[in-house]
């Protein structure tokens, strides 16, 4: 046999030889491939019903103790309160103590900032604060992001406690107002507004060290 013989017979050999290994490590990356998918797949499934399970549609399930405008303000604080606590969910426990300027309330300081609100504003209309809450020093209580978490939702307790016990007669019933009058129904209107100026000083927070609102990520809202 010739040189040339021997080189032209030789892919031929090499294709046998290939053809006769098992297809071992085809079949081994299939059935990885399948097993990642298929985690894939649950992890889209169970993602999507975390986000469903924790929307409130208030709006549209109603705010059970309350009618009228109480409603309406309810409403209103169940959706903040709802994103306030994912939010707070999202952010890592070690960004807590992060500001944008050293002269600004921490991540930590602004959600027990909206939680002294809670507690301070409805004494305005008749719901004293707690025994042992202290407002004054709330603030800088913590930065643990677990009783930061805990104090958020207890105050929020404490805000739709103080809206369905407040009677529809008193909405109408005047005080001192930064040297005006209000109305106990205007001083609902602005625990409203107010807490949502700290919401949205959050978000810009959250987004700032990339932190995505979760709420965001939502299906639609059918409100």
């Amino acid at each position: 046999m010739s040189v040339m013989g021997m080189f032209r017979q030789q892919p031929s050999r090499r294709v046998g030889i290939i053809s006769q290994i098992p297809p071992v490590a085809d079949a081994a990356m299939e059935t990885v491939m399948l097993r990642i998918l298929s985690a894939l797949c649950l992890i889209v499934m169970t993602t999507s019903v975390v986000r469903m399970s924790a929307q409130v549609y208030p709006y549209r399930d109603g705010t059970p103790g309350v009618t009228g405008y109480r409603s309406e303000v309810m409403a209103e604080v169940m959706i903040q309160e709802s994103e306030f606590v994912r939010l707070a969910e999202a952010i890592p426990a070690d960004r807590y103590t992060w500001r944008p300027s050293p002269d600004v309330r921490t991540i930590a300081e602004v959600f027990l900032h909206a939680s002294a609100a809670n507690y301070n504003l409805y004494k305005l209309v008749g719901t004293p604060t707690p025994a042992g809450v202290d407002t004054k020093t709330l603030e800088q209580s913590t930065t643990d992001k677990a009783k930061v978490i805990a104090t958020l939702k207890a105050s929020y307790a404490h805000a739709k406690a103080a809206i369905r016990s407040m009677p529809d007669a008193d909405l109408e019933k005047t005080l001192e107002w930064n040297g005006g009058k209000i109305t106990e129904r205007g001083v609902l209107l602005y625990i409203v507004q107010h807490i949502a100026q700290h919401l949205g000083q959050q978000i810009a927070y959250a987004r700032s060290i990339g932190v995505v609102p979760p709420w965001t990520l939502d299906l639609p809202r059918k409100n």
